[in-house]
């Protein structure tokens, strides 16, 4: 399915959907198989006997032999049975644990490469079709297929006419399974991407739930829901009526084809051309040749969800390239450098940030404003890695980010979003980004950087308190702080704070100040997008961003007197564009020494 298939550049090395390797596995699976149908010859061999022996002799220990015989076979068909049906379910196991990772891997670089579809977990969908059917009872069907011809052969061995009715049954029989095939496919594939639809537009409704709770728009979301899911359920519905009538019609005519054959066996027994052994044998016999195409007509709609599923992850996984080893980088100690970078949203062709070239050395902080819109956001996306730029570089200490590990270049990088988004677990656990077996000393020692030790203390249970999903349990300047203690742990080379102060009281403002100056202090980097003028008070540089692009960089003391001047001369229609913006560097330099606000004012 296109809506969720990524567009990957052709000079990244890609990594295509490898067989599943299994044909050690199969091969006893098939041996198992053959053994089974081998053994589905006990039932209509032990009716020959009794009809044709048994009765006509009157010999009660025969029927004994024949009942101990028989009874252990079928314990044996039994055991073999359960074995193949636990070989299946842990292919299927082994199936996800070979692909898990990469399904996992790609759900969550989904949103960085394009658009996310309607329902972004479709891949762990597609995933789960593909286990589920190996694991079921579907694959037994085609492995016991083959033995059709087995069974006829020996039908044709009692009788022509036996035999004869067998293959056109088994002929009638297969058509409705490629019908079965035929009719099905449209309809299953309508039916994943209607659900695909109406699981976005309830999982967007959950998201927002105190947005539709505020504004009453509970019956308007419930609406756009129920159209949705009107459309999957006639979708299913046409896919379920194809898949059931279709099988009601083999399981009739197997009926259908089992009577006939008691006819035709009772026909050629009257003309004494056949035993009732072999009329009743026959009828078994004929019953377990078309077993396995009944359990494949039944089993059609699965093993189609089964390929469409295993088609759109061959799709999704052969398009995203894995991560390549690289080679480890020293810790970074010198700068950031930004070098003619432009940045294409996902899922968008025009570039919303253009041609952004600056270096920032250790020790110092940057602060980018801008009005909202100029794409300050954007770029700190593409300085912490989140975005590939289309275009240029970013670098640390000379090293692009796509030379780094990103698990390696994670450690030296701590990113406050605009959006702050915590994990369902302890503030600790959020604190340490989950690290296995964290230094305690050093949650501590970032909650005091973040001036959040003390918020935290005062939760019942300190640091060990759960927040819920998404940190649902704290209110926003809360969740504000945590993610800047996140941001600061382990201290970091490179910090960048998005709107860091956008949810903070005054106390929570003088956090983040003291939290950037704390990162200039110990040779670091930090990068500030910031609206409100505290955070700007704190660095040292500033990049001011207008439509994309870079319109001022440098000294902070230089950069704030001249674009106020800009701005103040602009004409009338510009002054208004950019008013915002004015009125941001206003604050900025109104904070500022008296002789910087001189400056201005000339």
């Amino acid at each position: 399915m296109s809506n969720y298939r990524l567009k990957v550049s052709a000079s990244k090395k890609q990594f295509p959907l490898k067989p599943f390797p299994l044909t050690s596995t199969i091969w006893g699976i098939l041996l198992i198989s053959g053994v089974v149908n081998v053994l589905g010859l006990i039932s209509p061999l032990f009716m020959l006997q009794v009809y044709d022996r048994v009765l006509a002799s009157g010999s009660v220990p025969t029927l004994v032999g024949l009942v101990v015989l028989a009874g252990g076979l079928y314990a044996f068909q039994c055991l073999l049975d359960i074995l193949r049906a636990r070989v299946l379910l842990r292919i299927g196991e082994r199936f996800d644990g070979q692909f898990s990772g990469r399904v996992h891997d790609a759900i969550v670089r989904l949103p960085l490469s394009t658009r996310m579809p309607g329902d972004g977990l479709q891949p762990l969908r597609d995933l789960d079709n593909v286990r589920g059917f190996l694991g079921g009872n579907g694959p037994t069907a085609f492995f016991d297929l083959p033995w059709m011809l087995f069974y006829l052969s020996i039908c044709f061995l009692f009788h022509f006419w036996i035999g004869m009715t067998a293959l056109v049954g088994a002929i009638v029989l297969i058509s409705l399974t490629l019908l079965t095939n035929g009719l099905s496919q449209r309809p299953i594939r309508d039916t994943v991407a209607h659900n695909m639809v109406r699981n976005g537009l309830l999982e967007a409704a959950r998201r927002n739930a105190e947005v539709v709770q505020a504004l009453g728009l509970g019956k308007r979301i419930a609406a756009r829901w129920h159209k949705a899911n009107a459309k999957y359920l006639a979708a299913n519905r046409k896919a379920g009526d194809v898949a059931g009538g279709l099988g009601g019609i083999s399981k009739s005519l197997r009926v259908m084809l089992q009577s006939a054959i008691l006819a035709i066996g009772a026909y050629l027994v009257i003309r004494q051309e056949a035993t009732a052994g072999v009329m009743i044998a026959s009828s078994i016999m004929m019953g377990r040749a078309l077993a396995p195409v009944d359990l494949a007509i039944s089993s059609w709609k699965p093993f189609l969800m089964a390929r469409q599923s295993w088609a759109r992850l061959e799709d999704l996984l052969a398009k995203i390239s894995e991560t390549a080893p690289v080679m480890p980088m020293p810790a970074p100690e010198r700068e950031l450098r930004v070098e003619g970078v432009t940045i294409v949203p996902p899922g968008e062709r025009k570039p919303t940030v253009t041609g952004l070239a600056f270096a920032v050395q250790a020790g110092t902080a940057l602060g980018v404003i801008g009005a909202s819109g100029s794409g300050k956001s954007t770029l700190s996306r593409a300085i912490v890695g989140a975005w590939a730029p289309a275009a240029g570089k970013v670098r640390i200490d000379s090293a692009s980010l796509d030379q780094w590990d990103r698990e390696a270049l994670g450690r030296h990088v701590g990113y406050l979003p605009q959006g702050v988004e915590l994990f369902d677990g302890t503030i600790a656990e959020n604190i340490a980004r989950f690290e296995d077996n964290p230094d305690p000393e050093a949650i501590v020692a970032a909650a005091k950087a973040a001036g959040t030790h003390e918020l935290i203390l005062r939760f019942e249970h300190g640091y060990e308190t759960p927040i819920g999903e998404a940190g649902s349990a704290l209110s926003a300047g809360q969740r504000q702080r945590i993610g800047l203690a996140r941001a600061l742990y382990r201290d970091p080379f490179l910090v960048v704070l998005d709107e860091p102060n956008a949810n903070l009281d005054a106390e929570g403002e003088a956090a983040v100040v003291e939290a950037i100056a704390s990162v200039r202090e110990r040779r670091g980097v930090a990068v500030v997008v910031a609206h409100r003028p505290s955070a700007i008070r704190a660095v040292d540089y500033v990049l001011m961003m207008e439509g994309g692009r870079q319109r001022a960089f440098g000294p902070r003391d230089e950069v704030l007197p001249k674009v106020l001047k800009a701005a103040a001369m602009a004409p009338g229609a510009g002054v208004k564009a950019t008013g915002s913006t004015q009125d941001n560097v206003r604050e900025c330099a109104d904070m500022e020494d008296p002789d910087v606000r001189h400056r201005s004012e000339q």
